[in-house]
């Protein structure tokens, strides 16, 4: 199998550790891969399927990035593609430095930016992806949410072989579209869950519904389209909003386990509802994502998930940052 190899240059400040561990939220997630050094993904390209693996070879300051394909000789499309799908999953562009200049500003927040300074929002893959994180996990344990969507990729998903072992691909709409609700049943979901994922994989494969339009939508539009869907309330929405459609300005304050981050942070009595929740955040519009996201690492690095040293700003010359797997359980998602 061949491998061909090239270099990308993140907007700084970037730090890769932070920004996986923001998307796969587990150590066990089985799609978006960590080894404390190098992130691995299998993408499907319009060219086919490659696994992709991705290591920093540069510091916070002027990073840069060290990626490999496997499963097609590198070809300017193939790259091309690569790229692309990194820069949406892993931020590569995204620029956070009016985020950075009003965190300097509050002292509260100034401290959490810091901490995980060079952590970049993260997306899925594609807003159909986004769509059944959000049903899987609704009602469950983050953790029991990342481990019924491994069973799904591992069982649906299309894998790049390498010898005995498999790295799979999150499903696409066509993987779904022809299920039935046994064949969800079996590996835990629902069967409120799994009618949903069925009806939104036919309503594109069938329908012609095209998801990756709501780009071009407004939140509120974009909200109501989505809310149109089974399976998809307000939590669901918000979530897809920041997750799918990158629109850092959303918390999504439906989440049980976010508002526990957020009356963990600032020492509140009791968690706030969604209105107390977008009250406490409009002073730091339009960031709510970004606290969001930065909430999330820091639950993760009190559940013993960055190594020592890891929430402090990167100061050596840093060509590997490293993070401990650890069991993680009973937090709901309603969780993260």
């Amino acid at each position: 199998m061949g491998q061909r190899t090239f270099s990308l240059l993140p907007v700084p400040p970037f730090r890769l550790d932070l920004t996986v561990w923001t998307l796969r939220r587990r150590p066990d997630n089985a799609v978006d891969r960590w080894d404390g050094q190098t992130y691995r993904r299998t993408l499907t390209l319009p060219s086919g399927l490659v696994d992709v693996a991705v290591t920093q070879v540069g510091p916070l300051k002027t990073p840069q990035l060290q990626v490999s394909v496997e499963g097609q000789p590198l070809s300017s499309k193939v790259k091309v593609a690569a790229k692309s799908a990194l820069e949406r999953l892993i931020g590569l562009r995204i620029d956070l430095a009016e985020f950075y200049r009003c965190a300097a500003r509050q002292g509260k927040l100034r401290q959490l930016a810091s901490q995980f300074r060079g952590m970049k929002p993260p997306q899925f893959a594609t807003v159909f992806e986004s769509v059944i994180n959000a049903i899987a996990s609704q009602q469950v344990s983050r953790t029991l949410g990342v481990r019924l969507l491994n069973r799904l990729a591992v069982t649906y998903g299309a894998a790049v072989r390498e010898g005995d072992a498999a790295a799979h691909a999150f499903p696409r709409p066509e993987d779904l579209a022809g299920l039935c609700l046994a064949d969800l049943r079996q590996l835990g979901f629902s069967q409120q869950r799994g009618r949903a994922m069925i009806e939104l994989a036919k309503s594109i494969t069938e329908g012609g519904l095209d998801l990756e339009r709501l780009a071009d939508l407004s939140d509120e539009d974009a909200v109501k389209r989505l809310r149109s869907l089974r399976g998809v309330g307000p939590w669901t929405a918000e979530y897809v909003l920041l997750r799918g459609l990158g629109r850092t300005s959303v918390f999504p304050g439906d989440v049980v386990g976010a508002r526990n981050n957020l009356q963990r942070w600032l020492h509140l009595a009791s968690a706030p509802d969604d209105a107390s929740v977008r009250r406490t955040l409009d002073c730091w519009r339009p960031h709510g994502g970004l606290i969001y996201f930065h909430l999330l690492l820091d639950r993760l690095a009190d559940a013993g998930f960055l190594q020592p040293g890891s929430r402090q700003p990167h100061t050596s010359d840093g060509n590997h940052f490293h993070l401990q797997d650890a069991v993680f359980m009973g937090e709901r998602t309603d969780g993260a």
